[in-house]
C-alpha cells in the first residue's frame, strides 16, 4: 500500500491527460465498432458473445426464439415472389362516407379522410363501375363524369342527372347511398334499389356477352356493380344487428362469385362470424384462406391468434408458466402470436389500448399502421369478449416483437418487412393521427454504456489538459478517501463490537 502511495503521488499531469486520451480513444473504438455490429447485424456484439459463450460457461441456458412453423420456409418464398412491397388495398370494411365519415367530420370537425385516400377511391369507382360502352347510355356516361368529381355535391347532383335519364341506373343508387345517405338504414334503401337495377342489367349482359369483346367488357362492369352492391347490402345487415343474415349474404356471394376472391369478402365473414362466437366456422373459413399461396393480412394473422390463445388464455398465468413452463398449447398459442406481431407490429397497441383509434381509411396498407387501425377497429370488441386474451397478447407481444428480425431486410416467417410503409401511412391516415413507425428498436444497454464511457473519458481529458493541477488535486482527494474507507472498513472488520462481547 505504501508503494502504491508513492507511485500515485509522483504522477505528473501529463500522465493523467495520456490515460484519459486513450482510454476515451479506446472507449471511441469499442462504440464505433458496436454500432456498426448493431446496424448490419441488429444485435450487440458484446451482448451477444455473452449470450452465446460466457453464459453457457457460468451456467445459463439460452432462450431460443421459437422455430419457424413448417410452412414459414415457402410462404416466405412465395410472398417475395408474388407480394409487391407497397401495394395499397381497399379496405375490406371500409365505412360509409354519408353515414360515418361525414357524421365523424360534423361532430369533432375533423377530416377522417385524406385526398390521397379519396382520390384512390375515385381511381378504383372508375375502374369498377365504367367501361367503354358507357357511351351508349346517356345514364352511364354522366356517372363517369361523377366518379370524377371532386366534390361531393357535384358527384351527388351528377347522379340525380343520371336517374333523370334513367330510372335503373344502378350506379347512381350507388353514389346516393354511399354520400348522400346519412344513416345506415337510408343507405341500405338505396343499395336495395340498386340491387334491384343491377341484376336485371346483369342478365342483359350475360345474355350478350358473347357478341364481342365490348360486350364482355359490358358484363365485367356489370358484374363489379352486382357484387359491390351485395357486399356493401350484407354489411348493413350486419351494422343493424342483423348479423346471421349478412353472413348468408356474404357466403352466397363468394359461392356466387368465386373467383373474385381478390375481394377480401372473407374478411368481412370472419368478423360477422366472431361477432356470433361461431368460433368453429371461424376456423373452417382460415383453414381455406390461411394458405401459403394467398397474400396475408393482419385480420387472417391475428385472427388465427386469437383463437389459439381462446384455448388456454382463461387460465393462463405469467407467473405459473414461467416455473412450470409452456404446455404444448400455450407454445401454439404464443407463436401464433409471435407470426402476427412479425406481420404486422402495429396491431398489439390498438389492441391493449396503448394508443388510440382512428376511423379506418377507405385503403389499407398491408402490414402498415393504417391495416392496424382498420383491424383493431373492428376486432378489438372480439378479443374483448374471450377472457384472458388480451392478458396472454400482453405478456407475450413485447418478447415476440424484440425477436423480430432486425434490419428490416431480413424476415423468419413471412417477407422482409417494407421499409417504405411510414410514408405511404402518412397519406393514408389524417394529419392529427400519430402515424406508427416500425420496425423500432431500441439500442442494446452496451451503445449507450460505451457512448457514455467514451464521452466521460473525452470529457476528462479536456479537464485535465486545461487544468492539470486542479485534476491532480483530485485525484489524489479521491484517493485518499478510497483508502480511508478502506481503512475504516479493515477496522470494523478486525475489532470485535460490543454486541459480541
Amino acid at each position: 500500500l505504501l508503494t502504491v502511495t508513492v507511485f500515485l503521488s509522483t504522477l505528473t499531469p501529463k500522465f493523467y491527460f495520456a490515460l484519459t486520451v486513450t482510454s476515451s480513444f479506446i472507449s471511441g473504438l469499442i462504440f464505433v465498432f458496436e454500432w456498426w455490429h448493431f446496424r448490419k447485424y441488429g444485435t450487440s456484439f458484446i451482448e451477444q458473445v455473452s449470450v452465446s459463450h460466457l453464459r453457457p460457461l457460468i451456467g445459463g441456458v439460452e432462450n431460443s426464439p421459437p422455430a419457424p412453423a413448417a410452412f414459414s420456409v415457402g410462404e416466405n418464398e412465395t410472398n417475395r415472389q408474388n407480394m409487391p412491397e407497397c401495394k395499397v388495398w381497399r379496405n375490406p370494411l371500409n365505412l360509409f362516407r354519408g353515414a360515418e365519415y361525414s357524421r365523424y367530420m360534423w361532430v369533432t370537425g375533423k377530416e377522417p379522410l385524406t385526398y390521397y385516400d379519396m382520390n384512390l377511391s375515385a381511381q378504383d369507382h372508375q375502374n369498377f363501375f365504367t367501361c367503354d360502352t358507357d357511351a351508349l347510355r346517356p345514364s352511364d356516361t354522366v356517372m363517369q363524369k361523377a366518379w370524377r368529381e371532386r366534390n361531393p355535391q357535384a358527384r351527388i347532383k351528377a347522379a340525380y342527372q343520371a336517374l333523370e335519364l334513367n330510372n335503373d341506373c344502378a350506379t347512381a343508387y350507388v353514389l346516393l347511398a354511399e354520400e348522400e345517405a346519412t344513416t345506415i338504414v337510408d343507405a341500405e334503401k338505396y343499395f336495395k334499389q340498386a340491387l334491384k337495377a343491377g341484376e336485371m342489367i346483369y342478365r342483359k349482359s350475360q345474355n350478350c356477352h358473347s357478341q364481342s369483346p365490348q360486350h364482355e367488357a359490358q358484363l365485367r362492369r356489370d358484374t363489379n356493380v352486382l357484387v359491390y352492391v351485395k357486399r356493401r347490402l350484407a354489411m348493413c345487415a350486419r351494422k343493424l344487428g342483423r348479423i346471421r343474415e349478412a353472413v348468408k349474404m356474404m357466403r352466397d356471394l363468394m359461392k356466387e362469385f368465386p373467383l373474385l376472391s381478390m375481394l377480401n369478402i372473407h374478411e368481412n365473414l370472419l368478423e360477422a362470424l366472431l361477432e356470433l362466437q361461431a368460433y368453429a366456422d371461424v376456423q373452417a373459413v382460415l383453414a381455406k384462406y390461411d394458405d401459403i399461396s394467398l397474400p396475408k393480412s393482419a385480420a387472417i394473422c391475428y385472427t388465427a391468434a386469437l383463437l389459439k390463445a381462446r384455448a388456454v388464455s382463461e387460465r393462463f398465468s405469467p407467473e405459473t408458466a414461467s416455473k412450470r413452463g409452456l404446455s404444448t398449447a400455450e407454445i401454439n398459442a404464443v407463436e401464433a402470436i409471435h407470426r402476427a406481431v412479425e406481420f404486422n407490429p402495429h396491431v398489439p397497441k390498438y389492441l391493449l389500448e396503448m394508443k388510440s383509434l382512428v376511423l379506418p381509411p377507405e385503403h389499407i396498407l398491408k402490414r402498415g399502421d393504417s391495416e392496424a387501425v382498420a383491424y383493431a377497429f373492428f376486432h378489438l370488441q372480439h378479443w374483448k369478449r374471450i377472457e384472458g386474451a388480451l392478458n396472454l397478447l400482453h405478456c407475450t407481444w413485447e418478447g415476440t416483437f424484440r425477436m423480430i428480425p432486425y434490419p428490416l431486410e431480413k424476415g423468419h416467417l413471412f417477407y422482409p418487412y417494407p421499409s417504405c410503409t411510414e410514408t405511404a401511412d402518412r397519406e393514408l391516415l389524417p394529419t392529427f393521427h400519430e402515424v406508427s413507425v416500425y420496425p423500432q428498436k431500441e439500442l442494446p444497454f452496451f451503445i449507450h454504456f460505451t457512448a457514455g464511457l467514451c464521452s466521460f473519458s473525452a470529457m476528462l481529458a479536456l479537464l485535465t489538459h486545461q487544468f492539470p493541477e486542479l485534476m491532480v488535486i483530485f485525484a489524489k482527494a479521491a484517493h485518499c478517501l478510497t483508502s480511508t474507507k478502506k481503512e475504516k472498513l479493515h477496522r470494523q472488520l478486525l475489532l470485535p463490537t460490543d454486541s459480541t462481547l
